[in-house]
């Protein structure tokens, strides 16, 4: 039998379906219609206009014949595992600043963990196209005033790679094997504000009476972050991988505001979203594009569905 609601409650309730029905409404149409927009306009050939014409799952087998699509899954992957690695400088950022014995210095130092998140991401981005360029870059400059060019140029001789060269500048988004570098590269010493954050929020959580029995078992300070921190920060770890796996194959955003709508030269920058953006707005294949789309979706749900799986927390 149902118990009554007092009149207070009943009004408190209704309140709470009056903001959560229009969020639910902006949700589905905001969110929801953009993809199943995007699933039903998948099936026909589209450009964009009023006129479309149905033909089934022919882009999908497109996309199997697609070789630039395909290899555009080879640079992803080494961008995937080079930014898997790129987690490690935040993790243990993360750890110094939870051992610092001061709260001052903990808190000026989260200060300045969180003081780049205010620079608008375009910004970044267009700082180190400047930083690559090759006559006013910084990087060409440092290159050249430390004589670690003339050590490129010796190694290149010694390798026979046609790369490096005494009297030409180094073009770094110009040549096609120094692309994929220059974006493992970009991001330099790749301590990321939200991730450090993350991870010290896990710390944080950690309870004194665990550092206390792993001091009286004699642990040292890499004992104590192996076998005690980084286990117990696994929840965030995982958090992180998810998010770094989804942003790294849906972003092009860095590929095409350094390289182009292309990749650059030989298109080695060539990423699976920078592939469905060139299709729908410079060939103007939309429908082909949203196939793409949905292909790239499935396959971030089934890396997703492995990460949750093979990456256990136990604690």
């Amino acid at each position: 039998m149902s118990i009554p609601l007092s009149p207070r409650k009943a009004l408190l309730e209704w309140r709470l379906y009056l903001f959560v029905i229009p969020a639910l409404l902006l949700l589905l149409a905001f969110c929801y219609m953009p993809a199943l927009s995007a699933i039903y306009h998948s099936f026909f050939r589209w450009s964009g206009g009023d006129s479309k014409e149905f033909i089934g799952l022919r882009n999908y087998s497109e996309i199997l014949a697609d070789g630039i699509f395909w290899n555009s899954f080879i640079t992803i992957g080494i961008l995937v595992l080079s930014n898997i690695i790129k987690l490690v400088p935040s993790i243990f950022m993360a750890v110094l600043i939870h051992r610092l014995k001061s709260d001052r210095w903990q808190y000026w130092y989260r200060i300045g963990v969180v003081l780049p998140m205010i620079v608008p991401g375009l910004v970044t981005l267009f700082i180190w196209k400047f930083f690559f360029d090759p006559t006013h870059g910084a990087l060409n400059h440092f290159l050249d005033s430390t004589g670690l060019k003339a050590l490129l140029v010796h190694l290149d001789n010694f390798f026979h790679l046609g790369v490096f060269h005494a009297d030409v500048p180094i073009s770094w988004l110009g040549e096609p094997s120094l692309i994929i570098p220059s974006l493992i590269l970009w991001g330099f010493p790749w301590i990321g504000s939200v991730g450090v954050l993350i991870y010290l929020a896990g710390l944080q959580s950690i309870g004194v009476e665990v550092y206390e029995a792993a001091e009286l078992d004699g642990a040292s300070s890499w004992q104590r972050f192996l076998y005690v921190e980084f286990p117990l920060i696994m929840t965030q770890v995982r958090l992180s991988l998810v998010m770094l796996i989804i942003g790294t194959l849906q972003g092009y955003g860095l590929q095409f505001l350094l390289l182009g709508p292309d990749g650059g030269a030989g298109g080695r920058g060539m990423v699976p979203g920078l592939w469905m953006f060139n299709r729908a707005f410079l060939a103007g294949e939309f429908g082909y594009a949203c196939a793409l789309g949905i292909f790239l979706f499935a396959f971030i749900v089934l890396l997703t569905i492995i990460n949750n799986k093979y990456v256990r927390i136990e604690k």
